[in-house]
This record gives structure tokens, sequence and C-alpha cells, in this order.
């Protein structure tokens, strides 16, 4: 693309990624870390070695625009994915970022995790999810649940063929409880990590 319309499309880009690094933005980052949590990337940043890691899909956002929500559009839609590298190792990773929604599923939230799972799967790679989420995004009924569907039957086919770890980083409820627990290995953060089978309502 040249000229004038290339400029304004490349310029929009870079705000679009300016933004998705910010999370839910500046208020709910601090929220974050009163609670003495950290973001998704700040816990990327710690798990993968410097600079190693390659993001997929930064940009996405959902579609739902039931409920006000085609307002409230953030790139990434609160998870994090890509490739990076553990003591050289390859490895696939997903953090799911709190300060997003709650870190709750939606159809393109589970999108991007299917998506991981299955490049994991044909790389040979092992694949961490950080999970620090309510559940799934109420807001689009059952389409977020269909996601889950789709993560589960990734878990089950990627079981005894990759290794996959899950690491548990707040109070995490529903799916974001049950894909977890049929991985290989399962970790959580003391006094901050909690696993409930539902809502407590």
């Amino acid at each position: 693309m040249g000229g004038e319309v290339g400029d304004d499309v490349r310029r929009r880009i870079a705000e679009l990624e300016a933004t998705s690094l910010e999370g839910g933005g500046k208020e709910r980052v601090e929220r974050q870390h009163a609670a003495g949590k950290l973001t998704a990337r700040e816990r990327l940043d710690l798990l993968l070695d410097p600079g190693s890691l390659e993001e997929v899909d930064r940009l996405v956002t959902h579609r739902s625009h039931d409920f006000g929500m085609e307002r409230q559009r953030i790139p990434g839609d609160g998870v994090i994915t890509g490739f990076g590298r553990i003591e050289g190792r390859q490895v696939a990773v997903f953090a799911q970022d709190f300060t997003v929604f709650g870190g709750s599923l939606s159809e393109a939230h589970a999108e991007k995790v299917c998506k991981i799972m299955d490049l994991a799967l044909k790389f040979g790679v092992p694949v961490i999810g950080l999970n620090d989420s309510g559940g799934a995004r109420i807001q689009e009924g059952v389409v977020s649940l269909a996601g889950y569907a789709d993560i589960f039957l990734r878990n089950t086919i990627a079981s005894g063929v990759v290794p996959q770890i899950s690491a548990i980083l707040g109070p995490c409820a529903g799916g974001a409880v049950y894909s977890p627990a049929i991985t290989d290995f399962v970790f959580m953060a003391k006094s901050s990590s909690y696993m409930f089978v539902t809502g407590p309502e």
C-alpha cells in the first residue's frame, strides 16, 4: 500500500498494537497488581527467554454485538498466544489476561487458544497455559461454552503426544479449570489461585 491510505493503515495498526500491550488499561492493571498478581505479559516475560515471544493473533477481538459489547473491543481479547523459548527450547504458550473482561473466554479467545494448541501438536512442542479466568464470557452465551468444548477436544487429542502444562494464577471457575484438570501438570500460585467447579452464585 502506498500513499496516504497506506500511511493511515500503518498508523492504525501501530495504534492497535500499542493498545494490545496495555491489556485492560492502567486502572485494571493497577488492580491486578494490588491483588498481588502480575499481568499476562509480565508473566510471559518471566517465563520465557528474553525477547523470544513470537505473538500470534495479537489484534484479534471478539465479534459480539450484544449487551453493548461492540463498544468494548480490546485487541487480543483477553489472551496472549504465541511461541517462545525456555532455556532455548521452543514452547507454545497462552496467557489469559484477567484485566480484559476478567480473562473470560469468548468465541475469539477460544479460537486463539485452539490455534496455538493445534500448532503445538503440528510442531511437537509443549503447550503451557497461564490461566487467570472467570470462565465463559456470559455476554456471548453458548458460543463461549462451545469454545471450551473445542479446547477440551484438543486437550484429549494432545494427551500423550505433547506435554500440556497448566498454571492456575488467579480465581478460575468452570471451563477455566476443566481444561487444566485434564492437562499433564497443574501448578497453582500459593494464596492467590483457586479452582472452582462453577461460580459462587
